[in-house]
């Protein structure tokens, strides 16, 4: 095959080759190509495709061109670059050299310059050691342990010290010496005034004991007692110590107990209470609990002595002559015992109705109010126990709360006494009873 040439045209002439570039366009003007294969390639095609294919190829051409000369450039650049890798590769090699050999001159184990400076200061022989055993050896005056034992010393050891001088209030150079003068003046001055006000109060209480405001104190007591058991039974409680009964300019009787009508099948029952805080005989009580129920119009009395003056053999309380007598402490009043004696009362009252006279048992009711009186007298005994023995407070105050229950269920005992004279029509009327 013959080779392909180009027939290259003089340069100066008129008909020679010319190849411009006007901006992005390539001009090609009297080019000649010699090769018979092309020459036949290009023959084959219509002389319509004929430039357009010749286009094609001198844009082939000179694209293949081009990518030559790029290819060229990368190899040049490649070449440059692992050469470049090549000597960045050993100066690193050459600098972590030096850097290990430098790190293991400095910090090794043993040899290294850090771990023999700290060696040096900090070891078991080191300065720091030998300083600090210094600076605290007991056994030198001029350590500083030796030296705070000695300041110490002066200041806190001993009778002679500074702070024993201080603080020794006979020693009459120490601060605490005027103090306890003071204090002592100040003690004999409260002294003097506890004392004085404890004969004031004596003379008080003297006083009061032959005046009435004694009695007085010891009606606020009971009143307080009472206002709460008619609260809890519906019962209605006047206090009538100042006002006029019955019977002329009398006003005995220093409480009215109204019963609650449901409970009396509508009966007007009435209780007339008395606070006695004064010696009297059993004639001039009985009289007077007479004459306070005319005076209030009262079936039965109850009267409250104080323990200083309650006649013997009533206490905690007693039945007597148809009325109640109990005894109430003033100085720890026992809410069980007024209680009790307010139940009775009750149901004393309750026996007087004449529909119920033959259906009562006096018996049973006499029984009840036994078994009361013993459950009471058990009361105080552990009350007496538990002012003396500390230790068994608990156990004497869950035996009180048993007794106290034992109270309420034997005057429970007495009432359904009273409830079963009752027809049963009534007995559903009134409820429960009398509570």
């Amino acid at each position: 095959m013959e080779a392909a040439r180009i027939v290259q045209l003089p340069t100066g002439g008129r008909h020679g080759p010319a190849v411009t570039v006007e901006g992005d366009r390539l001009v090609v003007e009297h080019l000649t190509l010699v090769d018979p294969a092309l020459a036949a390639f290009v023959a084959e095609r219509d002389a319509a495709d004929r430039p357009l294919l010749v286009e094609r190829a001198l844009r082939i051409g000179l694209t293949a061109l081009q990518d030559a000369g790029v290819t060229l450039d990368l190899d040049v650049v490649r070449r440059e670059f692992e050469g470049l890798m090549a000597r960045t590769t050993a100066a690193n090699d050459k600098a972590a050299a030096a850097l290990d050999a430098l790190l293991r001159q400095n910090f090794a184990d043993g040899e290294g310059r850090l771990p023999r400076t700290l060696e040096h200061f900090l070891g078991d022989r080191g300065q720091l050691r030998g300083f600090v055993n210094d600076l605290f050896d007991e056994g030198k005056r001029d350590s500083a342990i030796g030296r705070i034992r000695s300041l110490l010393g002066t200041y806190f050891d001993g009778d002679a010290s500074r702070l024993a001088q201080l603080l020794d209030p006979t020693r009459l150079g120490s601060p605490l010496h005027q103090f306890r003068t003071e204090v002592s003046d100040g003690f004999a001055k409260v002294h003097e005034r506890l004392a004085a006000i404890e004969a004031a109060a004596a003379a008080r209480a003297t006083e009061r004991s032959r005046s009435a405001a004694k009695g007085a104190d010891f009606e606020q007591q009971v009143e307080a007692v009472l206002a709460d058991l008619a609260r809890g039974s519906g019962d209605l409680l006047d206090r009538t110590a100042d006002e006029p009964g019955d019977m002329m300019r009398s006003r005995k009787g220093d409480f009215l107990l109204t019963m609650d009508a449901r409970h009396t099948r509508g009966a007007d029952l009435r209780i007339v209470v008395e606070c006695k805080d004064r010696p009297m005989s059993g004639r001039a009580m009985r009289e007077e609990l007479e004459a306070a129920k005319r005076n209030r119009a009262a079936c039965v009395a109850l009267v409250c002595f104080s323990t200083a003056h309650a006649p013997a053999g009533i206490a905690p309380f007693d039945v007597r002559a148809g009325d109640v007598y109990c005894v109430l402490d003033p100085e720890s009043p026992d809410r069980a015992v007024l209680e009790a004696a307010v139940r009775l009362a009750r149901l004393l009252a309750l026996t007087t109705l004449r529909e119920q006279e033959s259906d009562i048992d006096p018996t049973a009711i006499a029984g009840a109010l036994a078994a009361i009186r013993n459950q009471l007298d058990a009361i105080r005994a552990l009350k007496v126990q538990l002012t003396s023995i500390g230790s068994a407070s608990l156990a004497v105050n869950a035996g009180l709360d048993k007794l106290r229950e034992g109270v309420l269920a034997r005057v429970l005992e007495a009432e359904e006494q009273l409830q079963a004279g009752r027809p049963a029509a009534e007995r559903v009327s009134a409820g429960d009873g009398a509570t």
